[in-house]
């Protein structure tokens, strides 16, 4: 089982008007979101035991996003019920069809998570994996802190930065955080949009290369419609390809990846520090083609919907 941990909200899709006649009603579409929750749905659409742990509404929204991932098949033992809002997220899609966030929700649930609320973890979970604005909140962050350094020594750490600067502005806490979690993770995928946020004076080549130390076997930096590149202590840097497609828009697509890359190693038994850090360039690129793959189907269709395994024979 992977846990996956940080926020669960409601991303709700900004129609633009049928005419200008139509001003100002605008049309809604709530669906559930943010990228933990994605990834960890994600998961347990292809296969995989996943299990979220987060602060949880016990408002209406709340009870939705709980009904969902029992649906999906999420473990749900780990959630913790908060008497606090849930979070809403306002997404509006630019001509490329990237999203834009406006986030609401000052008192948010998957911000309250203290030391206390840490799980104790047996061996069947076999990775931790963590990212998003979660990390830099309070006491969340400091918590997940906690958590993964407790962690690191014993199961599979993966990273996904996912930086929300209209959550969080200050660029400097971000880098601190991301990187105390850089030290403790082994897989690392970060967005060349990303790196371009916290480093904006370095090439994303080399601000990926900063985290390339400490326990982490492999960095993968997804461009969009440019592929990936990756970033291997044992095997150097290389880059493959984006799989075409007629994009919709993108919304889902990186946490389809990082679900994706987590199906596939532990498909091959290889969900571990130990065998993450054996991978030749074989696995590697044959790891990389599954998540491409999988993000596409995401990207051919609208919002946050994850492939099922069926669709990936």
């Amino acid at each position: 089982m992977f846990l996956v941990c940080g926020e669960a909200l409601f991303d709700f899709f900004v129609d633009q008007p049928a005419s200008a006649g139509s001003w100002p009603q605008l049309r809604y579409q709530a669906v559930p979101g943010g990228s933990p929750f994605n990834v960890a749905i994600g998961l347990a659409r292809l296969g995989q035991r996943a299990a979220l742990f987060s602060g949880v509404s016990e408002d209406f929204l709340g009870r939705q996003l709980l009904t969902v991932l029992e649906q999906e098949g999420v473990d749900c033992s780990h959630l913790q019920h908060r008497q606090l809002p849930t979070t809403l997220a306002l997404v509006g899609l630019d001509a490329a069809g990237k999203p834009q966030y406006s986030f609401y929700g000052d008192k948010a649930p998957e911000a309250s998570l203290s030391l206390a609320d840490l799980p104790q973890l047996d061996d069947t979970v076999r990775g931790i994996h963590v990212g998003s604005y979660a990390l830099v909140s309070h006491p969340t962050g400091d918590s997940l802190q906690q958590l993964v350094a407790r962690e690191s020594g014993k199961r599979l750490i993966s990273l996904d930065p996912n930086i929300r600067l209209n959550v969080e502005p200050d660029l400097n806490r971000w880098r601190s955080v991301l990187d105390f979690h850089a030290r403790h993770a082994h897989l690392i995928k970060v967005s060349d949009e990303d790196l371009q946020l916290l480093y904006p004076d370095l090439p994303v080549e080399e601000a990926a290369r900063r985290w390339l130390g400490g326990q982490c076997s492999l960095i993968i930096l997804t461009r969009g419609g440019d592929g990936v590149s990756v970033f291997s202590p044992r095997h150097g840097e290389w880059s493959l390809p984006a799989q075409p497609v007629d994009v919709v828009d993108s919304v889902g697509a990186g946490d389809t990846f990082q679900a994706a890359l987590l199906c596939h190693l532990a498909e091959q038994n290889l969900a571990s520090p130990a065998a993450l850090a054996s991978l030749d360039q074989v696995q590697i690129n044959a790891l990389l083609q599954f998540a491409i793959r999988a993000a596409a189907i995401t990207c051919s269709r609208r919002g946050p919907d994850l492939p099922r395994r069926s669709e990936l024979i």
